[in-house]
């Protein structure tokens, strides 16, 4: 238990920094309450709220595409160098050949031909030096299969993030009831070492009066002097044990490592007699695994429904006007404008895209073939997980019933044996190993008692019966 406990802390200790930020604070706490806190304070609970927030937002996004679309554009042109394009010269042929058809002369009385190098093209340049526009232009969607699919994808993409919300939570109270538990557990621990050092001291001290007056051997107070100096490190020990075991509730609960925190459960209060029964039918139900897993499969069959999309036509309607300026003087540039207007409607049939849509869905149909098979795992993993829980805790209950007896066995034994040495019939050996073994049977105990507690969190856990 404390080996496993150690490496767990040191996992956590990157983390404690992250908690600076936050104010230190006194309280004492019940378990309900330590969760309750934790349900405000955890940072994956907290995160898992901001996700929810970020798929609503997604949701209102995926609405906005269907909405109109209005968009206002302008511009102005300064052409410093005037563009040019290149023209056939049609003109020069035909005047030339009605010169020859009409047997027209020069002043020399020669037939007018047409030079060399006339008859190819002709660059020339047109337009205005400045021109400028303003244009107003609305588009909207009216029928796109992938986008109708999109909006019930977007809400079941909400639904999903709120039930990782809910997921964060039931893991915060697992985690927080296990570390409350084993704060409960190092305290009692502490309560019977310090029981065994007054008895102990107790015992000391008359074995020292007893060797002053030459009843005992010096042997007898060595023996109970080492038991007393184990003790005394036992003790130190668990303490410190018991401040990085409350460090662990501070951090599951999301609470500052340097704030004081003080626990009123006790062990008396906590109910682990009642045998559990296992609810048939209820507990798949229960499990927010199997919930999350649904939700993936709704996801999966809308991706297949949204490529089938993708082979539909989509229609849209638009409208543009604007209004163009154009003038060679900047001055004059606004003086006139020529509007022009134009509405209409798009359509787009796919008809080939190489065969993407085609694979694509099939992907989409393998994936949801996996998240059904998924679910088959899931379910054989949770009647798993309920069974091994449910005989863990049964063993853990019997484990824990015969460690008590054994624990009050050695506790008359050693009464009985301190009985007889003091009447002089017994050994300081027989008192030093019947102490011995009441620490044995205490430690026995506690062992037993923290893995019953765990054991019963793991079995409400398997059965979905924590709450949230």
């Amino acid at each position: 238990m404390k080996k496993q406990l150690y490496i767990l802390l040191f996992g956590l200790s990157l983390a404690f920094p992250a908690l600076a930020q936050q104010k230190d604070t006194t309280a004492s706490f019940s378990l309900q309450d330590a969760i309750s806190y934790a349900q405000q304070h955890q940072t994956s609970i907290i995160n898992a709220k901001i996700d929810e927030q970020i798929a609503i937002n997604t949701v209102k996004k995926t609405i906005g595409i269907g909405l109109p679309q209005i968009s206002a554009n302008a511009d102005f042109n300064d052409f410093l160098k005037m563009p040019t394009s290149i023209f056939p010269d049609f003109i020069s042929p035909l005047v030339y050949k009605a010169f020859t058809d009409n047997n027209v002369k020069d002043g020399n009385g020669n037939p007018i031909t047409m030079p060399a190098g006339l008859g190819g093209s002709t660059p020339v340049q047109f337009g205005t030096k400045f021109t400028s526009s303003a244009s107003l232009q609305v588009t909207q969607l009216l029928f796109d299969g992938s986008y109708l699919v999109g909006l019930q994808a977007s809400k079941t993409y909400k639904e999903l993030s709120q039930k990782n919300t809910t997921r964060s939570k039931i893991e915060t109270t697992f985690a927080v009831t296990k570390a409350y538990y084993s704060v409960l557990v190092s305290n009692e621990q502490l309560a019977l070492i310090d029981a065994n050092l007054e008895r102990l001291k107790k015992s000391l001290n008359d074995t020292e009066q007893m060797l002053k007056n030459g009843f005992v051997e010096k042997i007898d107070v060595d023996r109970l002097s080492v038991l007393n100096n184990n003790l005394l490190t036992e003790r130190e020990n668990v303490i410190r044990l018991l401040a990085l075991n409350v460090n662990l509730l501070k951090f599951q609960m999301g609470m500052t490592i340097g704030s004081t925190l003080t626990l009123t459960d006790r062990i008396s209060d906590v109910n682990i007699d009642k045998t559990p029964i296992l609810n048939d039918g209820l507990t798949y139900n229960k499990r927010i695994e199997y919930s999350l897993l649904q939700t993936q499969k709704k996801l999966n069959e809308l991706d297949v429904k949204r490529y089938k999309s993708l082979y539909l036509p989509t229609l849209s309607a638009f409208g543009n006007t604007s209004a163009n300026f154009q003038d060679n003087k900047f001055s004059n540039l606004y003086d006139k404008s020529f509007p022009s207007t134009v509405i209409g409607l798009k359509l787009s049939i796919p008809l080939y895209a190489g065969g993407q849509k085609l694979y694509q869905l099939r992907n989409a149909k393998l994936e949801s073939l996996k998240t059904d098979n998924n679910l088959i795992n899931l379910k054989n993993s949770i009647d798993l997980e309920v069974a091994q829980a449910q005989t863990t805790y049964l063993n853990g209950q019997k484990s824990l019933e015969n460690q008590k007896r054994n624990m009050e066995l050695a506790k008359e034994v050693l009464r009985v044996t301190k009985i007889k040495y003091d009447q002089g019939v017994g050994s300081s050996l027989e008192v030093t190993t019947a102490e011995t073994s009441l620490k044995e049977a205490q430690n026995n105990y506690i062992n037993a008692l923290y893995d019953m507690l765990i054991n019963k969190v793991n079995l409400d856990k398997a059965l979905g019966n924590i709450n949230h």
